[in-house]
């Protein structure tokens, strides 16, 4: 895993005086204990051994350092950090240039998701930022969009480059899932997404030909209800394949993180179709559902560790009909597929249509190597189909160790399909099997589900979906004469306690538990967030101090990023989230499609055990 520094970051605390935090890394021992200084002054007395953070009341102003002690020993000092007086760092961002489509429409850009990785090897995270037109497309509709952008920055606001995905790869939540890790183990973090003819590497490189234009110009195709069946002549509907991309090359490409140069790039699987590269719209129809790319144009992304050791790939392609998922390796500068699944295969039929607008990625059966979660199904580390609970799509899903009081981890979903899955609205499966643990009943889509641990009085995560109003505690029990949250977009370990509190738009909220009431605790004005409804940010994860998690949203006019960091002490003591291999991941997976929080292998929450330590490997770049 990635070799980090301290990562300390001081903020104005909630009770006065500057809260100081830092990381407590996977790979120290386990009597490590932290001396913290101020422009060079010790701060506290014993060494520090509780939580990583310090409330510092002295006066004045000043630059902060931490150095770790071991066996009575100080080590160096860390990267100082200097205090955020406004609780939040703010990055400056470059919009992308405004561009006209073939038909005459004007767009501008939006910053939208963000990823991290360190991308060049010095210990502190990068963010890598995705810029969307104006006129991004949901699949279901036609119509020319603008490119897509990646850019990079670093923390002090530093462009390193900007990539250009280009005229083939249109733009929208669903086709564009970028991964950002370190795959070949040097240390350094590489960017993985889909390509085409004319994508821009961040050295000004072209990919292919950057002439090409694959863009439909216009006309019709018909269009497929849900079970592939032509809707008939007399009530006939046909879809607009304007600007769609329904034939033309793809490519998995993998950019150099410190330059974005292109370093490798292979014919992009999961395909199209394997028979063809351009098929007919019965053969798209026969294939994904639709004969014209809205099903097998909507696409997932991760990262697993496959083999326990090295990270690999994910990419997926369909999920409403058809799934295909594939696995990727890139070993000394070379991308290798490692397998790739078809639910369409002979043997996979109960995989068809079971798939999500996101995937998680986590240890299921305590092998020591990850599955993919694909919705409503599972794949093995080998590339098998692990299980299929037939419940069909749904559009939010969260798995870890939501019921403490059962071994193993666990996935809680909500779903679309009741009239196909038995009336079936939400429900919570044993990770490993698929196995229905309870489920509540519904003859309607739930759109938004979310679990996370908001109430000390029952062990595990509650759980809740949009359509329904009891607050489930994790052994599937409403809670008597509660309502859930409503918020049911995301949420992040923000104040000192173990409970969960609430993310959505840009306000964290923590639920009263006694009154069933939230209280906002954080507002982040002239801030916004990302995707419509879904309300996501740019970025929530554990990119600095603590074990607590940051939040980073997209100002207003898109000329910034802010990163907010709690204000909080805590004596909780906990590894950063970024060495749990199943919490780092998710932060990978988190830009892809409808986007969902990250959650830890273990329970994090009320009464919980401390953490049994992961063995991690961590490389600096120049080993």
């Amino acid at each position: 895993m990635e070799s980090l520094d301290r990562g300390v970051v001081a903020v104005p605390a909630s009770g006065g005086g500057v809260l100081v935090s830092w990381r407590l890394l996977g790979d120290d021992p386990s009597s490590a204990a932290f001396n913290l200084y101020r422009d060079g002054r010790k701060l506290n007395g014993a060494p520090l051994s509780r939580g990583a953070n310090f409330v510092d009341t002295t006066p004045g102003a000043g630059t902060y350092a931490v150095r770790l002690v071991t066996k009575g020993k100080e080590g160096p000092d860390s990267a100082p950090a200097t205090v955020w007086t406004e609780g939040y760092l703010s990055i400056p961002i470059e919009p992308p240039p405004t561009g006209v489509t073939p038909t005459g429409e004007t767009y501008s850009y939006t910053a939208n998701d963000a990823s991290v990785g360190d991308l060049d090897g010095d210990g502190r995270y990068e963010i890598v930022l995705k810029w969307d037109p104006t006129n991004s497309k949901d699949n279901a509709f036609g119509g020319y969009t603008g490119d897509v952008y990646l850019d990079a920055y670093t923390l002090e606001g530093k462009r390193l480059w900007r990539i250009d995905l280009g005229r083939n790869i249109r733009a929208g939540a669903h086709y564009t899932q970028f991964q950002v890790f370190d795959y070949d183990g040097d240390g350094k973090a590489e960017i993985a997404v889909r390509t085409s003819d004319g994508t821009i590497d961040g050295t000004g490189k072209a990919l292919r030909d950057p002439n090409a234009d694959w863009r439909e110009t216009g006309g019709e195709r018909p269009q497929a209800d849900r079970t592939g069946a032509f809707v008939q002549p007399d009530g006939t509907k046909v879809a607009k394949v304007q600007g769609r991309i329904l034939k033309g090359p793809e490519f998995l490409t993998v950019f150099e993180g410190a330059t974005g140069k292109a370093l490798a790039s292979a014919p992009y699987s999961p395909p199209r179709d394997p028979r063809t590269d351009a098929p007919s719209v019965e053969q798209m129809t026969e294939v994904w559902g639709d004969g014209y790319a809205n099903r097998s144009d909507r696409f997932l992304a991760g990262t697993a560790y496959l083999d326990g050791q090295r990270p690999s790939i994910i990419m997926g392609r369909g999920y409403y009909a058809r799934s295909t998922v594939a696995a990727w390796d890139y070993r000394d500068g070379k991308l290798t597929q490692r397998w790739l699944f078809d639910s369409a295969a002979p043997g996979n039929e109960a995989y068809g249509g079971q798939g999500n607008h996101q995937l998680s990625v986590a240890d299921l059966d305590g092998d020591g190597r990850d599955e993919i979660l694909y919705g409503s199904m599972a794949i093995d580390d080998n590339g098998q189909g692990l299980w299929s609970a037939r419940l069909f799509h749904g559009d939010a899903m969260h798995v870890g160790d939501l019921d403490p009081t059962r071994p193993g981890l666990e996935k809680f979903g909500v779903h679309e399909s009741p009239k196909a899955n038995g009336g079936v609205g939400a429900a919570m499966l044993d990770a490993k099997t698929g196995k229905v643990l309870w489920s509540t009943p519904t003859d309607k889509d739930t759109g938004r589900g979310l679990a996370a641990d908001i109430d000390p009085r029952f062990p595990g995560d509650e759980a809740w979906g949009s359509n329904q109003e009891a607050l489930y505690t994790a052994q599937g029990k409403p809670i008597d004469g509660v309502k859930h949250p409503r918020q049911t977009n995301f949420a992040i370990w923000w104040d000192g306690d173990e409970l969960r509190e609430l993310l959505d738009r840009n306000q964290i909220s923590k639920w009263d538990w006694k009154t069933g009431q939230t209280t906002p605790l954080l507002t982040a004005e002239g801030m916004t967030s990302n995707n419509g409804t879904k309300a996501t940010p740019t970025l929530s994860a554990d990119i600095l101090g603590d074990w607590r998690e940051e939040l980073i949203l997209r100002a207003e006019d898109n000329r910034s990023l802010r990163i907010y960091a709690t204000p909080y002490p805590t004596d909780r003591r906990l590894v950063t989230l970024m060495h749990d291999p199943q919490y780092r991941v998710s932060i990978a997976w988190q830009n892809t499609a409808y986007n969902q929080p990250p959650h830890t292998s273990f329970h994090l929450g009320a009464g919980m055990k401390t953490p049994k330590p992961v063995a991690i490997i961590t490389r600096k770049a120049s080993q």
